[in-house]
């Protein structure tokens, strides 16, 4: 399926289908794990022109989806790409490289320091007009007049989001650990691949993601700060899923604590089990209009969760991560996170 269109976009939405493509090929770039980087020349080079022949179309207050991935952050891009009045853009990293040139965590179009935080920008309003004229050509293709933009690890960057567009709205899609931890585990193994003698997968060209996560955002949590060392060390996929679960979910509950109007956690699992709802919220929050097919979708593509049966941890993080569980309504999935018998 490429570029997440399908039978029904095709049967309902067909006029969607060509900007959508748009924003695939000329927009979104491609990523350190993906097919067809030899295009990426091309998408900054656009990006480039955006900002000589600017948009017909204005950007106002995008949508941010934000979380962590496998979390249901694609199926959610998927509904709000049917949306007659939103254009979805699927992890378009390569605008934010383009813009800030600081903030690559996975490594995909800069080996250079980044970092998961950002600091108060120097000049917002000129990094906005930067983004918002490469948001506006995508607007001006799919023909609506809201950009969706599917970026999960902004959810370290809400501050900095705020600073540069005011008016922006945020959902955090969240999931319970034990279910996204396995996926994790389960992607990066499946897709991870190695390149001219580096890895690449889940976290990063040679592990940049996890050793930011590490260094940056683990010391700021109590309950983890101590085993830094070790976690630096692990290489199991499972420990690190666990770890940037913690620390996301714990990260998008202070962005909601801090600014409620502009952020809206979701579960995954409510999306799945009572979806009318939940998009009536998530429409009422971004200030969307109602849409009969949007709503149709969602109950075709909304399924059950896949559900995993335990996931074993290194014991140093046990603990906070049944807590996370705990204090986020997962309680009945604490009994499916146990201790590794043998750490490796």
């Amino acid at each position: 399926m490429v570029a997440q269109i399908d039978k029904t976009m095709f049967q309902k939405r067909l006029w969607k289908i060509p900007g959508r493509l748009m924003a695939y090929i000329f927009i979104e770039g491609r990523a350190l794990t993906t097919k067809g980087q030899w295009i990426n020349p091309v998408v900054f080079a656009g990006y480039k022109l955006a900002q000589i022949i600017r948009p017909p179309v204005k950007s106002k207050a995008p949508i941010f989806i934000i979380g962590t991935g496998r979390s249901g952050t694609t199926v959610l891009g998927k509904l709000f790409a049917l949306h007659r009045e939103t254009v979805f853009l699927n992890e378009p990293k390569a605008i934010w490289h383009y813009a800030h040139g600081a903030e690559d965590i996975i490594g995909s179009y800069t080996t250079g320091p980044s970092t998961i935080r950002l600091a108060k920008a120097k000049d917002p309003q000129t990094l906005a007009s930067k983004i918002s004229n490469i948001y506006g050509w995508s607007l001006f293709w799919g023909g609506a007049r809201r950009i969706v933009d599917k970026y999960p690890e902004l959810v370290f960057r809400t501050d900095f989001v705020n600073d540069v567009f005011p008016d922006a709205k945020f959902i955090a899609i969240l999931r319970d650990g034990v279910d996204t931890c396995s996926s994790v585990t389960n992607w990066s193994k499946r897709k991870g691949v190695v390149e001219s003698g580096e890895t690449h997968d889940w976290w990063g060209r040679e592990d940049r993601k996890w050793h930011m996560i590490v260094d940056q955002i683990v010391p700021e949590h109590d309950d983890l700060a101590p085993f830094a060392d070790k976690l630096r060390q692990t290489k199991d996929h499972r420990d690190r899923a666990a770890v940037e679960w913690i620390v996301s979910m714990r990260e998008a509950q202070a962005a909601y604590a801090n600014n409620p109007d502009k952020v809206l956690c979701i579960k995954f699992e409510a999306l799945c089990e009572k979806p009318e709802s939940i998009l009536r919220e998530m429409l009422e929050h971004c200030g969307l209009s109602d849409d009969t097919v949007f709503a149709e979708y969602s109950k075709q593509i909304l399924d059950a969760p896949e559900s995993y049966e335990t996931l074993e941890l290194m014991p140093e993080i046990l603990e906070p991560f049944k807590k996370v569980l705990t204090e986020m309504a997962w309680e009945n999935s604490v009994s499916r996170v146990v201790t590794r018998k043998v750490d490796i």
